[in-house]
């Protein structure tokens, strides 16, 4: 195969908000990240595994580009310090152990310093995605590809036509794309479409992938995932990991100010969320996204909290992001549209919609300075940890927080 990631750039935004805040204020944070497949029906051969080690070696060759680091210099909230950070930091594949010691054939680890090993999980996801459907389905890679464009069509043609409206939305499927090229030509056809005003009452708000938006003048989406909350709630013993949110969110207040303004409610779940998520920071925060459990008892959960705290919700966003097709998401718009502002971000739906299974795949935090992190959720089956003692401990944590003896 060939090199499959390019750039630096070809991942999520998010993971530049989450690396400064990293290199800022948790240097001294080791961390330990986990790859699971959660298709249970899916086995990685020997083969894949190689390609996937050669990729990742590749992967670690590359350098940061000056028009790259010139792009992100570009971005107000990124300071001059960190983007010298960035621009001698490369991936080191002794952060890396990939074998084929799991249940699916493929075990990936990386274990270094959180501001070091932040930046790879979108990277190798990318990688395990790109080089399983090009093996496992060679004879049939040219179908599956124009299988993807040909929905994409079928997608854009059901939001012209007004049989699906989800107001604004924006493309989040790096991490599970069927590869680059289709990515980027899904993304142009849903730009051109949107440009022509061929959506309908929707619009195409922009990517989470840093290159294709500068490559296509479009706007980055993102802010935070799961794992800073893990990392940093958790991975210091001396912080009650209930707390978790408040940590993040005086972090975020601190390095940010009112930047960067969508927060993630689903870590240790929403109700634990909700208990921080006071009169300031629902102010200062621009929205919340969602991520797990039911969409609309989220939404007016939130939409309930925001009345309480007496704030209107018509100023704020919810930003939907929880395996989302153009069906789902016309549901929620529908429901919320008078009555908040919606936004979806919308992943393998987009850009690995083909005629065959897509992969379920995640890589998440499983340790922080050698501590059990774990990941609660509003979904059963959605969270991750190894480590049955130390959930059970951070799930009394959170029942103390809410009351729940």
């Amino acid at each position: 195969m060939e090199q499959i990631i390019h750039s630096f750039l070809d991942t999520d935004l998010y993971k530049f908000s989450m690396g400064q805040l990293a290199m800022r204020k948790y240097g001294d944070a080791n961390v330990e990240w986990k790859f699971v497949c959660r298709n249970k029906d899916v086995h990685f051969t020997p083969e894949m595994v190689e390609e996937i080690k050669r990729q990742i070696a590749l992967y670690c060759q590359l350098e940061f580009k000056k028009e790259e680091l010139d792009y992100l210099s570009s971005i107000k909230w990124l300071d001059k310090g960190y983007i010298s950070f960035l621009a001698v930091w490369h991936p080191m594949l002794e952060h890396f152990i990939i074998n084929t010691e799991a249940e699916c054939g493929l075990n990936i680890r990386t274990v270094g310093p959180w501001f070091l090993t932040i930046y790879y999980e979108i990277p190798v996801l990318s990688i395990v995605n790109e080089v399983y459907f090009h093996f496992q389905y060679s004879s049939r890679y040219a179908e599956i590809e124009e299988s993807a464009l040909s929905r994409a069509r079928k997608k854009i043609a059901d939001l012209g036509s007004g049989r699906y409206t989800v107001g604004n939305f924006s493309e989040f499927g790096t991490r599970r794309r069927l590869n680059y090229d289709i990515q980027l030509k899904i993304i142009r056809m849903f730009k051109e479409a949107d440009l022509n005003h061929q959506l309908g009452a929707s619009s195409f708000g922009g990517t989470s992938n840093v290159y294709i938006a500068m490559q296509e003048n479009l706007k980055a989406i993102g802010t935070m995932a799961h794992e800073v909350f893990m990392v940093t709630g958790q991975g210091y013993p001396e912080r009650n990991p209930a707390y978790s949110n408040k940590f993040v969110m005086d972090d975020w207040h601190d390095l940010y100010g009112i930047q960067l303004g969508i927060a993630l409610t689903d870590c240790i779940t929403t109700d634990c969320f909700l208990l921080d998520f006071d009169v300031k920071n629902a102010t200062l925060f621009s929205g919340v996204r969602h991520d797990s459990g039911d969409p609309i008892e989220w939404g007016e959960k939130m939409i309930a909290h925001y009345k309480k705290l007496g704030i209107n919700p018509m100023h704020k966003t919810l930003l939907f992001s929880d395996s989302l097709d153009f069906a789902r998401a016309d549901t929620i718009y529908r429901h919320f549209k008078d009555r908040t502002r919606v936004a979806f971000g919308i992943g393998t739906f987009l850009v690995n919609d083909t005629c065959v299974p897509p992969l379920n795949i995640v890589m998440k935090t499983v340790k922080a300075n050698g501590v059990p992190v774990v990941k609660i959720s509003d979904s059963i089956g959605k969270g991750i940890g190894e480590n049955k003692a130390y959930e059970e401990y951070l799930q009394r944590a959170i029942n103390w927080r809410l009351g729940r003896y």
